[in-house]
């Protein structure tokens, strides 16, 4: 059995669901403001990079109310939701950001580098994401891991899982000055596993589409979104898991260069 795949109504009704309530999203928005909250200044503009139903955009602005966001997706189903909600988005793909030339103080790419075209569309998307940029704004990357079992490159569904230091090398390249690349997802990633070895034996190798299911919040809830935020603390505070199926990645563009 597999799940929905990204780019079909389904994918964007489950994330939308999952991004609401699921422990593993709340876990890493603390994650994420752990990490940017010591180098964002009080006024800004976030641009929102893949912003699906425009939640993120929404958390962001309640930990930084100085600033304004926009999203840009290519799926008219989280557009709606986005708009829906109230949000300012645009649609249009990471390989062509609609939007000018450093016009962006932060920039969040949520899960998206690994669904862009194999061969290339990830360099070029960082490309964009850098043009976009103001000098000194910061860049931040949540992405799959490669871990075990290994996933080799699904060509159908243009699914990619990265290794560390190739996501730091293709940020280097970019032009951006990289703080932070690290693991998370060490431990309760584990937990996936067994099911996705499930989904390939019933489809084959490569991409099974998004597995995870709506939980139900309790004490199992609680105590996996605090394992995670741990796991994020010490990814803060320098420690590099040795594991971990999701890549954070912090940078920064360089100051004084457009």
């Amino acid at each position: 059995m597999t799940g929905p795949h990204i780019f079909t109504p389904d994918y964007y009704t489950r994330m939308h669901d999952l991004e609401a309530a699921s422990w593993w999203n709340s876990g890493m928005r603390a994650v994420a403001a752990r990490l940017l909250a010591p180098v964002l200044p009080a006024k800004g503009t976030l641009v929102d990079v893949g912003c699906g139903s425009g939640q993120t955009m929404a958390w962001f602005r309640a930990a930084w109310p100085g600033w304004r966001t926009l999203g840009v997706d290519v799926a008219p189903e989280g557009l709606a939701a986005a708009r829906s909600a109230g949000e300012s988005v645009l649609e249009g793909s990471a390989l062509e950001l609609p939007i000018a030339d450093a016009c962006a103080d932060a920039v969040i790419t949520l899960d998206v580098l690994q669904h862009l075209p194999l061969g290339g569309g990830d360099v070029q998307a960082l490309a964009e994401i850098r043009r976009v940029h103001r000098p000194g704004g910061h860049l931040f990357i949540r992405t799959n891991a490669q871990a075990w079992p290994r996933i080799d490159d699904d060509a159908r569904h243009d699914f990619h899982k990265y290794g560390a230091a190739e996501l730091r090398a293709k940020l280097a390249a970019a032009g951006f000055v990289v703080h932070r690349v690290g693991r998370l997802n060490a431990v309760l990633g584990l937990a996936e596993i067994p099911r996705e070895l499930r989904a390939r034996r019933a489809v084959g190798p490569g991409y099974v589409g998004l597995l995870a299911d709506v939980p139900s919040r309790g004490i199992a809830w609680r105590a996996k979104r605090a394992w995670l935020q741990l796991e994020g603390a010490l990814l803060g505070a320098g420690f590099s898991w040795p594991l971990g199926r999701t890549l954070i990645a912090l940078a920064q563009s360089p100051e004084g260069k457009p």
